[in-house]
């Protein structure tokens, strides 16, 4: 003899609670993948974007390279800005950022990018 109707929709109450509470590590660390690599392509953007004002500014006569490129990057990602390399006919600056992580049990990432400017001298 099967059980009444009523009885068997009180069998599973709460089997869906369990099985979201058992994929939502999986979603949570989906969600924080998605945003570190958003942070990744932030970084390399921001290095990017602070090399090449370094290298414009120390390219041009008396220009501070260093004081431009980490005027040019967030102070969040803790830029090294050294002092570009100005050569007789191109200037080459070098910044490096460190993204930090936001996934636990990883480190940051540092992200280092280079430019090039002709010497205005």
């Amino acid at each position: 003899m099967s059980p009444p109707a009523a009885r068997r929709r009180w069998d599973d109450r709460g089997v869906s609670i369990l099985e979201f509470t058992g994929f939502l590590p999986i979603l949570l660390l989906i969600g924080m993948a998605a945003i570190q690599l958003g942070l990744v392509g932030y970084g390399v953007n921001q290095a990017g974007s602070g090399a090449r004002a370094a290298a414009r500014a120390a390219s041009q006569r008396d220009g501070d390279g260093v004081a431009a490129g980490n005027a040019a990057v967030s102070g969040w990602l803790d830029p090294a800005v050294p002092q570009p390399a100005k050569g007789a006919d191109t200037t080459t600056a070098t910044v490096t950022v460190h993204v930090p992580s936001v996934i636990p049990f990883l480190g940051g990432w540092d992200v280092t990018r280079h430019a090039t400017m002709p010497t205005d001298d």
